[in-house]
């Protein structure tokens, strides 16, 4: 079964905390931590990978923090998960990244199939932007009390 590692969802809980506050600047990676219920040592990790990836900035100092590089709008699912858990493939054969030489290529049937589900979950993560979590997150809690559970 293809499942997405601790990275993956931890990082996509980082991200949508960074883009939920997005309009109010830096945001403290304690904050993050207590609000997601994350270990902030496991987090650093994390907004680490994630600043390489160009995807969240940050400022150091007494007054620092983090923030999203781009708008919440402009930073889809798939970036994150890429970012974090490198290729999205269910397969080794299919791998963008380390893709395996495998002997039965040319004849294989089941070869469709890992690319079928390859482009499906691409498509899909690729679709859902931060502001698509944002806004669905608004709709679910009207009353604004902001607990977390993805």
């Amino acid at each position: 079964m293809f499942r997405l590692s601790t990275k993956g969802r931890y990082g996509v809980r980082a991200m949508f905390d960074l883009a939920l506050h997005y309009d109010e600047g830096l945001v403290s990676l304690k904050s993050i931590a207590e609000r997601q219920e994350i270990s902030e040592h496991y987090l650093e990790q994390l907004i680490a990978t994630l600043k390489k990836a160009g995807l969240v900035k940050s400022i150091r100092g007494a007054q620092g923090g983090y923030m999203l590089s781009r708008e919440p709008s402009k930073i889809t699912i798939g970036e994150i998960l890429r970012a974090l858990e490198g290729s999205l493939s269910p397969a080794e054969c299919i791998d963008d990244i380390e893709k395996l030489d495998c002997p039965r290529a040319d004849f294989c049937v089941t070869k469709k199939v890992w690319e079928k589900v390859k482009e499906a979950i691409e498509s899909v993560v690729d679709s859902i932007t931060l502001q698509d979590l944002v806004d669905d997150y608004k709709k679910m809690t009207p009353d604004e009390s902001y607990m977390f559970y993805i």
